[in-house]
């Protein structure tokens, strides 16, 4: 089994990973920074411009410039300013090539208790219209566009399981079907050979076909939650591995109000594997429209 390292430590909630521009980034629930992390462990902390503490992400557009979510769809300018794309508050986040910006979200507290509702994902077009794409998704999270720009991946993390939709040209989402189940997904991320990485629901994370046949499994220490996951490096084989202290068997709420009054023990986990990103780009977006 390949070794588990420690990248970096004294963290939030690692959330939304992503590999750009030869570095980890990542946003740092409840420290409210965005991170962007070297080889070497070396970090570059950013005040994020959000609200929440949580159930906010990080995405990058076709030109560069970092979209965040939260209470809004912000976007950081060239410039160093903020501006807003949207009022749309939402989750997770991913991009193509087209410039759509996919989001989902939810209408419910979940910090707070109240009783589940289905979510949804969400459309975000290069002229600014927002509109809902797919409707009863359990909980969704972590999303992936594969690199022909024809399917979508999302979490369903109260199913247990991977959903994929059909890309429509006018960026519509159809032929909804299962990808794999069984699991307690979060943030994914996809390989070259289409597999996914994703969360068991456990201290542990598999790499999933479609069809649900689990490739490999990485065991991580007792009571780490892995929340997000990514792929790059130099040659795209390092599994980065967000985690935080989690005990399936007490109560959400007790987990989460650790997690924001007590000490910061997120992490960054990273192990090699043999199969690398599918790396269309260094920014994870999807390839040029087909």
């Amino acid at each position: 089994m390949p070794e588990v390292q420690v990248l970096r430590d004294g963290l939030g909630i690692p959330e939304s990973l992503r590999w750009h521009d030869g570095r980890l980034w990542f946003a740092n629930w409840i420290g409210q920074e965005i991170v962007a992390v070297d080889a070497d462990g070396t970090a570059e902390f950013t005040p994020a411009p959000v609200v929440p503490l949580m159930g906010w992400s990080i995405e990058w557009q076709p030109d560069g410039r970092l979209l965040t979510t939260g209470d809004k769809v912000r976007r950081l300018e060239s410039d160093g300013s903020v501006s807003v794309l949207s009022e749309q508050s939402s989750n997770e986040i991913v991009a193509d090539r087209r410039g759509n910006v996919y989001l989902n979200g939810t209408d419910f507290d979940f910090a707070g208790g109240e009783a589940p509702k289905p979510g949804y994902l969400m459309l975000l077009t290069p002229d600014g219209e927002v509109r809902k794409v797919a409707l009863d998704i359990q909980f969704p999270n972590g999303m992936v566009i594969t690199p022909d720009n024809r399917t979508l991946v999302v979490s369903e993390s109260f199913a247990g399981r991977l959903t994929a939709f059909d890309i429509q040209i006018d960026g519509g989402l159809t032929n909804r079907r299962t990808f794999a189940e069984g699991l307690g997904p979060d943030g994914i991320c996809l390989d070259a050979e289409g597999a996914i990485w994703v969360s068991t629901g456990g201290s542990s994370v598999v790499r999933v076909a479609d069809g649900g046949e689990v490739l490999q499994r990485v065991e991580l220490p007792e009571h780490r939650a892995p929340f997000a996951l990514a792929l790059g490096g130099s040659d795209g084989t390092t599994l980065y591995i967000g985690t935080a202290e989690w005990h399936s068997d007490q109560p959400i709420s007790d987990n989460l109000d650790r997690l924001i009054t007590g000490p910061r023990g997120g992490q960054i986990l990273t192990v090699q594997v043999k199969v690398p990103a599918h790396r269309p780009s260094e920014y994870g977006c999807a390839p040029e429209p087909r």
